[in-house]
């Protein structure tokens, strides 16, 4: 007979896959984010794209590098 119910081990299986997956979410938002920040430093203190790339390319960085470090201690329970 088939139940329903999963175990706590599919459980957190399940939960650590969503949690990485959304930290696509995160890195999309925090980049469009620094972007929009970095456009309006360019504007303010007439810098071309200096700002807008600089804090871009730091938000792709940052959050890359903590989906790594996220993904590092996961890795055993996946």
């Amino acid at each position: 007979m088939f139940t329903t119910h999963k175990t706590y081990e599919d459980r957190k299986m399940y939960s650590a896959i969503l949690m990485l997956s959304a930290w696509g979410f995160v890195i999309v938002i925090s980049s469009f984010l620094f972007l929009y920040a970095g456009y309006h430093l360019d504007k303010l203190l007439g810098t071309a794209p200096n700002f807008m790339l600089g804090l871009f390319f730091l938000a792709l960085f940052f959050c890359i590098g903590r989906l790594y470090q996220e993904a590092w201690l996961k890795r055993k329970d996946v």
